[in-house]
């Protein structure tokens, strides 16, 4: 017996199933090509929240995810054994110009007013560190509720988990139950032919992973690039935004360009080899928000959908609030990311 077929083993896929079983349905979860074998299977996994103003649901909402993050993942390396790589690390931006630090400091008290008593955001010297950038003006922002995650061991360790609740991915098998799809690209693809309105698009993104070890230390966003150092001895670099390209799994020299321009804004990169490449398709919906909710005239189906560059970041969140939705017929997302809104 399946109450949710999980069509879909990416990060909001393999979430999503985690949560209907911590809540006790039983799942099973298809992927023809395996899990994270689309945009969860880069390298980045930046968890960085936006910025504390101009408030609203979607900020509300990647918040609460972004605070639920480190229950979540303690909770999967526990249950399979498996280290996700999550660890709340803060982040670095330096500050270019007075206009950048007026603006950094006008931030301070609208982060202490939406983010405290959990995280802080202020404007300090350059501290010390392996990987501080130079900074024209000699401070920068840190934010102290920035985490990041592996993408590759992150789904390793949900894969790991589920399977010791005897739940295996499956190349192929017939729907059971509710079916939830979460096939990023491919799916935005099914539902603009399906309904005849352009709902969203992949977005193609190059990321690379360097060998330089720092894994304590914090990120860096700067000049709009994620810096990003693991535990296993490796910084990621990412990610170019394209939506015009011809094949979406090479990479080419506009990669060759982000792994400079990573070296020429930490200049401790300068001499880390690139050990890994990656290119792939990052499920843009028309919201820019992600996409929840009942499959348009599909009864019984359901997408969850539209992670972008958030997915990681927002798939805590998502995912209890999809097992709501599946379980209870209970709507406990914001209006902006019913799929109503993208079409």
């Amino acid at each position: 017996m399946v109450d949710v077929t999980v069509r879909g083993a990416g990060i909001f896929g393999l979430t999503v199933a985690w949560a209907l079983l911590q809540r006790g349905a039983r799942v099973q979860i298809v992927d023809p090509h395996g899990p994270g074998a689309g945009a969860s299977g880069g390298h980045v996994g930046a968890l960085a929240p936006h910025v504390p103003e101009n408030w609203n649901d979607k900020k509300a909402f990647q918040l609460d995810s972004l605070l639920m993050a480190e229950g979540l993942w303690a909770g999967v390396r526990e249950a399979g054994g498996t280290d996700p790589g999550y660890v709340r690390s803060g982040r670095l931006q330096p500050l270019t110009d007075d206009r950048a630090i007026d603006l950094a400091r006008a931030r301070i008290e609208t982060a202490r007013e939406l983010w405290a008593p959990h995280a802080v955001w202020e404007v300090i010297p350059a501290p010390d560190g392996p990987m501080v950038p130079p900074s024209p003006t000699g401070l920068y922002v840190r934010d102290t509720l920035t985490a990041r995650v592996s993408p590759r061991g992150a789904v390793a360790a949900l894969v790991a988990a589920l399977a010791r609740k005897g739940i295996v991915v499956q190349a192929e098998a017939p729907d059971r139950g509710a079916v939830l799809w979460a096939t990023g690209a491919a799916g935005l693809d099914m539902l603009t032919g399906e309904t005849g309105k352009p709902v969203g698009m992949g977005i193609k993104g190059q990321s690379a992973l360097l060998g330089f070890a720092a894994k304590d230390a914090p990120q860096v966003f700067a000049d709009s690039l994620h810096i990003v150092p693991h535990a296993d001895g490796t910084v990621a670099i990412g990610s170019t935004t394209e939506r015009d390209y011809d094949d979406p799994a090479t990479t080419d020299t506009q990669l060759d360009a982000l792994i400079d321009k990573a070296r020429a804004l930490v200049p401790a990169l300068a001499d880390a080899p690139v050990i890994d490449r990656w290119a792939g398709l990052r499920p843009r919906a028309k919201s820019r928000a992600p996409m929840l909710g009942p499959w348009p005239g599909r009864p019984g189906h359901y997408i969850a959908n539209g992670g972008f560059k958030i997915g990681f970041g927002m798939a805590p969140k998502v995912a209890e609030c999809m097992a709501d939705l599946l379980l209870e017929d209970r709507i406990t997302y914001p209006a902006a990311f019913a799929v109503d809104a993208s079409l």
